[in-house]
């Protein structure tokens, strides 16, 4: 019985090495390569232009897609460490201490907290009373 088993066994690798060996024959035969064409990255997600966005380039887009960084928040330095860490950490990204620090800063720089906007007061002319405010909820005036 284990005799039959095993000439079964070899039949099967036999057939399979047959069916690889007949279908790269087809394919030397068939010569046309066959390939697909990415769509280009979406363009209002370019990254910035400035000191470090090629190694940001390099290192990043090779996993995901530049609409990860450019629709992030703003944020500090200390917010894009944590970033660049968790890339290398927990998805295994393969970025040498040097290159994730000028990302870091590229990123800071380029994807840093946005500037604050004025307020109500800092905006009225001089001389210009200050805008109303309702204290009341639901009181229009």
């Amino acid at each position: 019985m284990k005799r039959h088993a095993g000439i079964l066994k070899g039949l099967w690798m036999l057939t399979g090495l047959v069916m690889l060996l007949v279908m790269a024959a087809l394919a030397q035969k068939n010569p046309s390569v066959k390939s697909i064409e990415l769509p280009a990255d979406n363009p209002t997600a370019k990254l910035e232009p400035g000191p470090g966005a090629d190694s940001a380039e390099l290192n990043c887009l090779g996993c995901h897609s530049t609409d990860y960084i450019v629709r992030q928040p703003g944020a500090d330095a200390e917010h894009w460490q944590a970033e660049v860490n968790k890339m290398i950490k927990l998805y295994g990204a393969s970025v040498s201490d040097e290159d994730a620090k000028v990302i870091v800063d590229y990123l800071a720089t380029a994807y840093g907290p946005a500037p604050p906007k004025a307020s109500a007061a800092k905006t009225t002319r001089p001389g210009a009373a200050p805008a109303k405010t309702n204290s009341r909820p639901g009181h229009q005036p």
